[in-house]
């Protein structure tokens, strides 16, 4: 899913690299046609809808009026790049406040949330996380009109293979009378109501919760969270799991091992000395990663199988990492021990810090600044060629040893 709303302004600027992450649409090998009269191109779409079986009244009442959104254009191609560290953005999206209201939210709805752990295993405090950091618990949706959003960005010939199949299920809501085309604002990006779903996604995985015959992500909570909840039950969640937990850690550890993807079980972790601050050592048999958003003197935590859902979710590693924090004080955990973590790279630093790296053979990806996956690994290869701690944490130490 595109974090793009205007609610989510503090991380919408994480990893927007993969601007239709959350429709988990495979592009077709070939791009469909863009670009041209825009009459001409409406016309298309809606005789690709027709053939899929929607009406062309449906097509008509949906396309009527749509315009190209300069903004949203605009807005595509100046996405902003996300720098913060985890304990800056956490602090800023995991708030007393935030946790105040999704612990009200829990209690108010708690039929419905009974209702989604039993039919999809997904437990409260993972949904409102979401809920919370997407929108503020619906507060701000964002301001741009869906559909002309989705006619801008199919329309150019930048990524249409991404959002053409969005505006055709757009329109495939308005045939349902799940969307108003004239007066459905949403995300630049097409992403529509509390949790910022895309339309195919809303049609797909769109469940009725307070039983009024429609889907609407925009104003019923019933429906928001029995929604959200089939959602993440399709990206892999397994019932009755942990997603992350808070652990301490001694010195010594093989930090060759930690990072995201990382051999060994919990089991394996707590024999080293890995500790969870709540005590619970009953998952051990899961895979477990341990994970240093900040280096081995910062915040650790193990994530376990669940924790692939915040990635499939949103793919910015800062973002996933808080979502699930926020969703386990939600559950009843205590505040992470921030540490006192090693100072990091400025974003000129680290673009030095990556072509370094670069040159030593890595594939860092874009020479942009940012500590993502691919610059975490590459730092994580050269701390242990030279003798030090191989936690994945760029630190002016590493810097000048290179």
């Amino acid at each position: 899913m595109l974090r793009s709303t205007a609610a989510t302004a503090l991380f919408a600027l994480a990893l927007l690299a993969s601007p239709a992450a959350h429709a988990r649409t495979q592009p077709p090998a070939e791009k469909p046609a863009c670009g041209g009269d825009l009459g001409a191109f409406l016309e298309g779409v809606k005789a690709e809808a027709m053939a899929l079986g929607v009406p062309a009244s449906a097509a008509d009442e949906a396309l009527a009026g749509a315009r190209i959104d300069k903004k949203v254009l605009s807005r595509d191609r100046g996405q902003g790049v996300f720098r913060q560290t985890f304990l800056e953005f956490s602090k800023r999206t995991v708030s007393q406040a935030r946790l105040d209201i999704g612990r009200q939210k829990i209690k108010e709805y708690a039929d419905t949330f009974a209702r989604a752990e039993a039919e999809y295993g997904v437990p409260a405090p993972v949904i409102t996380a979401f809920w919370a950091m997407e929108t503020d618990f619906g507060a701000v949706q964002g301001d741009f009109s869906t559909r002309d959003a989705l006619v801008s960005l199919a329309h150019d010939c930048r990524r249409p293979e991404l959002f053409r199949p969005q505006l055709i299920a757009l329109i495939e809501m308005v045939q349902h009378g799940d969307l108003n085309p004239q007066a459905s604002v949403g995300a630049w990006a097409g992403e529509i109501g509390q949790v910022q779903m895309q339309p195919k996604d809303i049609i797909k995985f769109g469940t009725d919760g307070n039983g009024d015959g429609h889907v609407n992500l925009k104003d019923s909570e019933e429906d928001v969270i029995l929604t959200a909840a089939r959602f993440i039950q399709n990206l892999g969640f397994n019932r009755g799991e942990p997603w992350i937990q808070e652990v301490t850690i001694p010195d010594g550890l093989p930090y060759e091992k930690t990072g995201l993807g990382g051999p060994l079980t919990a089991a394996e972790w707590f024999a080293l000395g890995v500790a969870p601050r709540d005590g619970n050592t009953s998952f051990g048999h899961l895979k477990a990663s341990l994970t240093l958003p900040q280096g081995r003197k910062g915040p650790a935590f193990l994530t376990y199988p669940n924790f692939g859902i915040y990635l499939e979710w949103n793919q910015s590693f800062i973002y996933t990492t808080s979502a699930a924090y926020f969703a386990t004080r939600l559950a009843g955990a205590a505040p992470y021990d921030k540490g006192n973590p090693e100072a990091g790279l400025s974003p000129d630093e680290m673009k030095v810090l990556q072509e370094k790296l670069q040159a030593l053979g890595h594939d860092v990806g874009k020479i942009d600044g940012i500590l993502g996956g691919g610059t975490r690994v590459a730092i994580q290869k050269e701390q242990q060629r030279l003798g030090l701690p191989a936690d994945g944490w760029a630190t002016q130490a590493l810097l000048g040893a290179l």
